[in-house]
């Protein structure tokens, strides 16, 4: 009698072991009988979205950084809205100016897969799989994205305070921040080099452009300052102004951003300051000649960056919506 319990406790062990385990291990097909349609779902929303909106991709590949470098990781927790008793990451005043294309997408992704696979995939597989296939869409390389996460269940404006780069941080402070989360000084600039698509608001450099220091100065080509200042004129009373990270290929992902930064065509602070930098600099230099090795350190990154701090099985959930907890 005693050997039988022993047995059967033994085999609930077992089974219930194997159960969180399975729960917990991503693959590269979680979906692929829990919900056969997803990957087409994605593909069919994101093509609709970026021929709507063409700076729907680099929108989403912001939104996707701004979410998984923070402490908690890749959860979605970028996602959810303030309520009354929470200020949330999103009204953090770093990402006050995320694109709405990015959020929209995201929704448009998960009604779909409601409605095909009810509570079956999570907002933080929605949103890496859209940045990757979105990347695609513009040239960009592909890299390995393994699904079956949970989404977070918390979300606190102020845990964003320093984990973020902004455009006004020197290069030391900007590698910090991405060496405290395990990436080398390559892969921080090959992440930079996701300024090849999108844009900046005008209010994020014109201290930089209307500052006549000879340091300054000096960094900008003179005629793309110039431009940048007509560009930009207005912006105290449109505080929507921006300009293309990168003017010579701005919808297209490539290496062309780093061949600017020598150039002097960088529109940022913090991008001029990968080349004046001594020790960002020769990867610059390496990226703006060789895209094939931007496009596999990048893609190594990135796959990197979509692991950081996810949650599995019982330490998350899939949310019905995105935008909150269940």
């Amino acid at each position: 009698m005693a050997s039988s319990s022993t047995t059967l406790l033994s085999l609930f062990l077992f089974l219930f072991l194997n159960l969180n385990l399975s729960e917990s291990r991503l693959t590269l097909d979680y979906y692929q009988k829990r919900c056969p349609q997803f990957q087409q779902i994605v593909q069919q929303t994101i093509t609709s979205k970026q021929i709507q909106s063409p700076t729907t991709a680099a929108a989403t590949l912001r939104l996707f950084l701004h979410d998984c470098l923070l402490p908690n990781g890749c959860d979605s927790s970028i996602l959810l809205s303030s309520t009354p008793f929470t200020k949330t990451e999103r009204d953090n005043d770093i990402n006050l100016s995320l694109p709405g294309d990015a959020f929209d997408v995201i929704v448009r992704i998960k009604t779909a897969l409601e409605l095909a696979c009810p509570n079956t995939v999570s907002c933080s597989d929605i949103l890496v799989t859209a940045t990757r296939d979105l990347l695609i869409m513009l040239g960009g390389p592909h890299f390995n994205v393994y699904l079956g996460r949970r989404d977070g269940r918390s979300s606190i404006s102020t845990t964003v305070n320093g984990f973020l780069p902004k455009p006004t941080m020197s290069i030391s402070e900007i590698t910090k921040i991405f060496t405290n989360r395990g990436f080398t000084v390559e892969e921080m600039v090959a992440l930079s080099g996701a300024h090849t698509v999108g844009f900046s608001h005008c209010s994020e450099f014109t201290s930089e452009i209307y500052n006549n220091s000879s340091s300054v100065s000096s960094s900008y080509n003179p005629r793309f300052v110039e431009g940048l200042r007509k560009a930009c004129g207005d912006y105290r009373n449109n505080p929507s102004l921006s300009v293309f990270n990168d003017i010579m290929t701005p919808n297209k992902f490539d290496n062309v951003y780093f061949q600017n930064l020598p150039k002097g065509l960088g529109v940022l602070k913090s991008d001029h300051g990968l080349f004046s930098d001594p020790i960002t600099r020769p990867f610059v230099e390496t990226f703006a000649a060789d895209q094939d090795r931007f496009f596999r350190v990048f893609a190594k990154s990135m796959e990197k960056l979509s692991l950081l701090g996810v949650k599995t099985g019982r330490r998350g959930e899939i949310r019905r919506r995105c935008d909150q907890i269940n």
